[in-house]
Parts: structure tokens; C-alpha cells; sequence
């Protein structure tokens, strides 16, 4: 539920990126308008090419956007250095990737704890095992990213992208990589960690199925936004808006 009073965790204000130059310029995305209200679960679906890529890396400060304005948590990003930038990601912005993007020579307390440390802070005693607690793993935390299994570190994954709290938490395809058991277990944590803690979330996603644990879901067409879902929507439901999108674009 959008928290009241609060400002969106990031909004994008007539966004766009372009790639190249001249006539080999390609438009990723154009003119984007989208807010991801505070405390909220959107999804982002579109078929390939249509900019949901960019529009994380974009919204989540990992790539600057060549116009329009884009805010994450009440600050423009446009006009920070790149110190001042990757300072804000590490404070405020979390990350979830297909690929675990853990570091193999480091157990999963240490790669929970990275975050905060890179920050300059160091974990309070006990704030990492509760972390990894909350995703059930708190008997792993001495196990290596080898140790454990796909779901699990994904898990670890999620653990990581939490444990700084952050404005909004960026999930590129967090399933993509995953037996349906687990990725139905990484869905769960995401929508708890918006019903029990107000996180906010933002997945990028393929698959009806994921995308059907969102509040919200908007669907991207040649960097534009087109059509959204609000409130909960089955994945059936939600199917069928792709079928057509992608049929109307083709």
C-alpha cells in the first residue's frame, strides 16, 4: 500500500536514452513519464527491445538518461558526480540480478554485510544473520555462493539488496534463472518484503506468472509506456495484455 504523504521512491519525468549517433542513433526510451509510489510492487513487462532494460538502469542511476529528469528518493540525479551518484545507489538503491552476482570467495554473511561495509558502516551484531533470517537462511551463513543452490543464493542475493533498507529495490528477471520452486520462494520474499517492511519494488519481467505478485503492472513499447494493470492481476489476465501488445507491435 502507497504510504501517505510520502514521495514516490523514484519517478521519471519525460526520460530518454538514447544510443549512437545520427542515423545509427537508437532511442531506448522516449519521453518517459512513470512514478513508482513509495511502499509499492510494479512490474514491468514489454516485449524484447522495448526499453524495460534500460528503464532500470536508468531509474536505479546505473545509466544516465540523455533527457527529462529522473528522482530517487526526493533527489534529482541529473546533476550529482559520479561520486556523489554512487553514493545515493549504495544508501538507497538495492539490486537484484538474474545472475546472483555473488562473490564466490566470500560466505553469505560476508556478501550480505558487503553492502554496508562499501557504505562505511560497520554491521550491527546480529543485523546480518537476522537479514539472512528473514530469507531463511540464517543456518547458511558461513556456506560459500558454491555451497549453496540457485534458489538459495538468489535468496542470499535478496538478503544483500535489503540489508541497507533502501528507498526502492531493483529486480532485473529475479526468476530467470530458476526452477519454478524456487522462484515461486524468491516472489514470496519480494511481496513480503513490501506487506511486512513497505519496501519498494521494481521488477522487470518476462513472465505473467511473476508479475501477477506485483500491485502494479506497466507494459513498455518502443521505450513508451502503453498500458498498465493496477491492483492485483492474475496471470492469466495479464497474459493476454502481452499476447496483444506484442501482436499489436509486430
Amino acid at each position: 500500500m502507497t504510504r501517505a504523504n510520502t514521495p514516490p521512491a523514484v519517478e521519471l519525468r519525460g526520460v530518454s536514452k538514447t544510443y549512437g549517433s545520427g542515423e545509427r542513433a537508437v532511442t531506448a526510451l522516449n519521453a518517459l513519464d512513470v512514478v513508482f509510489p513509495a511502499g509499492t510492487f510494479t512490474a514491468v513487462m514489454g516485449p524484447s527491445g522495448s526499453g524495460k532494460s534500460t528503464l532500470l538502469h536508468c531509474a536505479a542511476g546505473l545509466d544516465r538518461a540523455t533527457g527529462g529528469e529522473v528522482i530517487i528518493d526526493g533527489t534529482p540525479v541529473g546533476g550529482l558526480s559520479e561520486r556523489a551518484l554512487t553514493r545515493l545507489r549504495r544508501a538507497r538503491v538495492g539490486f537484484v540480478f538474474q545472475a546472483f552476482n555473488l562473490i564466490a570467495a566470500l560466505t553469505a554473511a560476508q556478501n550480505v554485510a558487503l553492502p554496508l561495509r562499501l557504505a562505511g558502516r560497520k554491521p550491527e551484531p546480529g543485523e546480518v544473520t537476522a537479514m539472512l533470517g528473514e530469507v531463511g537462511l540464517a543456518d547458511r551463513a558461513g556456506h560459500r555462493p558454491g555451497e549453496l543452490s540457485g534458489g538459495q543464493q538468489q535468496r542470499v542475493a535478496i538478503a544483500r539488496a535489503l540489508v541497507t533498507r533502501p528507498a526502492v529495490l531493483f529486480a532485473d528477471e529475479p526468476t530467470g534463472a530458476l526452477d519454478a520452486a524456487s522462484g515461486r520462494e524468491v516472489l514470496r520474499l519480494l511481496r513480503a518484503a513490501v506487506d511486512r517492511h513497505d519496501q519498494t519494488v521494481v521488477m522487470v519481467t518476462h513472465d505473467p506468472f511473476a508479475a501477477a505478485h506485483a500491485d502494479r503492472v506497466v507494459f513498455l513499447a518502443d521505450g513508451r509506456l502503453v498500458d498498465s494493470l493496477d491492483g492485483p492481476s492474475g496471470a492469466q489476465e495479464i497474459a493476454v495484455r502481452t499476447a496483444h501488445l506484442e501482436e499489436v507491435m509486430s
